[in-house]
Parts: C-alpha cells; structure tokens; sequence
C-alpha cells in the first residue's frame, strides 16, 4: 500500500496536537515541573536525541533539521538557569536530511549519528565526529534513491565499534564496520507485522548490552528483539509482562538488567532477570507529554528524557526531563 512516510515522532506529535487544545499546552508550560529538568534555549523547534557526554559534561543533541549541537553545564550550574546550545556539526554535504539517532563510543572518542531523508526516504546514512575536534571521520552511505525506501532512525555500537542502524520503515538493521564499511543487514520476519498498518513504523531504538546482543523496539507493536550478533545474529522476540510497550522509541541500558524506554507515555522500566529472554514492565514516568519524549540518556546515575519539541519564539526553549519512575 502506498502512503507518504514520515518520522515516528511527526506522527505521534500531529496527532497530539490535534488533540491537545492550546489552552492546556499552556498550562502544561506554566506547570512546575515534578522533576529536575535541564531547559536550554535552541535555534530550531525539534531536537530528536540527546545524549550525556559525561567526560565533557555536555548534552549532545541531534537536529531533525540536520546538524548536531552541544549544551555544556557548566560547574556551577544553577537549577534555575537557562542553557544554551551551540551548533558544532553543519555538513553541507548532506543538507537537507535530518539527524536523528546518535550513540556516544568513549571507546573511540567519537560520536555516530543517524542521518535520513525523513520525507522522501531516499537517502540514509550513518556519519562519525571526533568528539574532541567534532572532524568528522567517516561518513557512510546506507541507501539512496535507487534502494527501497527507508528511515534510518536510531543507532548503537558494540564492543568492537561496528554499529548497527535501524530502519523504521522496512524494518531492517543496517551493519557498519567502524571505519564506516558497510558490512550487513540483518532481516528476520519476526520484524514484520502480519496487519499492514503495523509496520508504518517498525524498528526504532536499538541498544547494545554488553553479554554480546542487541535489543531492539517495534514501535507500532511494542515488540522487544534480542538479537545475538555472536550466533549470527539471531532474533529472538523477548517475551513482556506487566502492560505494553506500545509506541516506544527511544532505549537505553540503565543496568544490564533494566532498560528505559522513552516514548508515550514518557517513560517506561523495563527489567529483566534471565538474560532478556523475557522481561516486565515495573514502572512507569509521565512528563510533557505534549513536547513528546524520543531519547534517553544516563547522566550521573539518573535517567534523563529529551523532548522533541521546543517553546518559544524567537528562542525556541527545550526540556530534557529526569525521570523519576513509579509503579
């Protein structure tokens, strides 16, 4: 079936925004916050991820209108203080696609972000920054307008440094050498829905645990994959109890026994006792709903939520939200 293709996240917020009236968005920002939350000022209204760069004491965020920028906290950061985000990846190369996925390799000093052609989906790939001097080291084309339309969307990096990219709209993982070669793509039909509209928007966050697989969300469905890359990368689904994950998007590896899951609602936590093989829902986050959470992040022992849509004008002003869980 033919259909215009869009991100996850411009699904979701439209509509949200139809139905949300303007009144209660109002409030919603005027409302003091529950948790502590890191606010900074931005150029554009949509930020995708945000992760913590814990040896630069920065937030690395990407931009759906393509770029990559940094919010510093400084040492003597103030609660009450506004950040600013400075701009430090602009390739003009690639202008016109959004970055939207990105993982911190400490490994390795750098930084790998998902770039895609959000609305068209014919072009996707996955670029690499030194994190000290933001050069970037590789740039590695997945598809073009020739290849079946996909939307590279989010991206992790094992032991070795090979990276692993998925596609949310044909639901498949892309593999990548570290030195940017591509290598592989990983398809199973477990990632593929038997009803149609399920897998308008499939595989999304993905992150790597460290006993030697990948875990992987179906947003649509809420499926959570366990994919060994040391047995051929075999594709396990990853049986969950205690409600559902339905329009997940964002992962990350708070322990290797407990996974966030950024999406709506906010925040769910996910823990496992038998090496994901099966795993349960134990407690849950509600924050902005109507800035729409789509990464997580680590800073300090605590989960941090960013937010997809910024407030203002002309300042656009972004929320990266603790979440403090509940059951």
């Amino acid at each position: 079936m033919a259909f215009s293709f869009c991100s996850t996240k411009s699904l979701i917020f439209l509509f949200l925004l139809s139905a949300i009236p303007i009144a209660f968005i109002i409030s919603l920002e005027l409302a003091k916050p529950t948790t502590h939350v890191f606010h900074y000022h931005s150029s554009g209204f949509f930020r995708e991820c945000a992760k913590w760069d814990d040896l630069n004491r920065r937030f690395i965020v990407s931009f759906l209108d393509g770029g990559v920028g940094e919010i510093h906290v400084p040492d003597d950061y103030s609660p009450d203080s506004v950040l600013q985000e400075v701009t430090v990846v602009k390739d003009v190369d690639v202008a016109g696609n959004s970055s939207l996925g990105i993982v911190v390799d400490r490994p390795r000093n750098r930084v790998l972000v998902v770039i895609a052609d959000v609305l068209g989906n014919k072009y996707n790939g996955l670029a690499s920054y030194d994190l000290s001097t933001w050069e970037r080291l590789f740039l590695t084309v997945l598809s073009g307008p020739n290849d079946e339309k996909s939307f590279a969307d989010d991206v992790a990096v094992d032991a070795e440094g090979n990276a692993y990219v998925t596609d949310a709209r044909s639901s498949k993982i892309w593999k990548v050498r570290k030195d940017g070669e591509f290598l592989s793509i990983i398809k199973n039909p477990l990632f593929i829905q038997k009803e149609w509209y399920k897998n308008l928007v499939a595989l999304n966050g993905i992150v790597y645990h460290p006993d030697g697989f990948l875990i992987v969300i179906h947003t649509f469905t809420g499926n959570l994959f366990k994919i060994d890359v040391t047995k051929g990368d075999e594709v396990k689904l990853i049986k969950v109890s205690g409600g559902s994950l339905s329009f997940g998007d964002g992962l990350e590896l708070l322990s290797p026994t407990t996974l966030v899951v950024a999406g709506n609602p906010s925040g769910r936590l996910v823990e496992s006792s038998d090496g994901w093989k099966t795993a349960s829902i134990v407690a849950k986050f509600k924050g902005p709903a109507h800035r729409l959470a789509t990464a997580a992040t680590v800073k300090d022992g605590k989960v941090y939520l960013n937010h997809m849509i910024g407030m203002g004008y002309p300042k656009k002003q972004h929320a990266i939200v603790e979440a403090v869980f509940s059951t």
